[in-house]
């Protein structure tokens, strides 16, 4: 998947307002592979409802969205099952991950599916990211920021031409927050991916060649 286009989507629940001043919504936007973008935004302008109609697990909008030119709205099971493993990943703003298994199950079950990555590359992902003594806690047992180091960790675990990043470092501190931008960057840019992120306030810093206010 080289493009994703936004043609005049817009949320179905905003269809009645008249205060739209978005950078997305209502406008033609194209995400180009290999590109890194960040969406600012304020809580509940859409950022999170975005990112669901992207990865098809919702269709409340009106508009199009394109990916290589191809409506999204008419894709079968079959063709969004592709999509999700081999060309978009998304980390989601509430993780999703099973709060009775390890760190090191949550991500296994992803790379099981995939078996994108080797599990020396996990174990060093958990190094650099500063959880290696959390493999084997349950993630119910461990702190968000802990959890999104492992959510990002499970969102590389599979092949794919966009990476959506949703709030991903909420719960960080800066410096933890560098280092998954880094950790992020690279696996992007040994896929030739793109990266999308969104933020209501602090944003992971990358090197962002646009900036859309949502």
């Amino acid at each position: 998947m080289n493009n994703i286009q936004l043609v005049n989507t817009l949320p179905n629940v905003f269809q009645n307002r008249m205060d739209i001043g978005s950078d997305i919504w209502q406008k033609d936007i194209t995400f180009e592979k290999g590109k890194t973008y960040l969406l600012e935004a304020n809580s509940g302008t859409g950022k999170s409802s975005l990112c669901s109609y992207i990865y098809g697990y919702r269709r409340d909008y009106q508009g199009q969205i394109l990916f290589d030119g191809e409506d999204i709205s008419q894709y079968t099971i079959a063709q969004w099952t592709s999509v999700r493993k081999k060309h978009i990943s998304l980390l989601w703003q509430e993780l999703r991950l099973f709060p009775e298994l390890t760190a090191l199950e949550n991500v296994q079950i992803k790379n099981k599916l995939t078996g994108m990555q080797k599990k020396k590359q996990i174990l060093e992902w958990f190094d650099i990211l500063g959880i290696t003594d959390k493999q084997d806690v349950k993630i119910g047992q461990m702190s968000l920021g802990q959890q999104q180091r492992v959510a990002l960790i499970r969102s590389l675990c599979q092949p794919f031409d966009f990476l959506f990043v949703d709030e991903p470092i909420s719960h960080l501190d800066d410096t933890n927050s560098e280092i998954m931008g880094r950790v992020m960057m690279a696996e992007a840019k040994k896929q030739g991916a793109g990266i999308v992120a969104t933020s209501i306030g602090k944003h992971i810093e990358l090197p962002y060649d646009q900036v859309f206010n949502l």
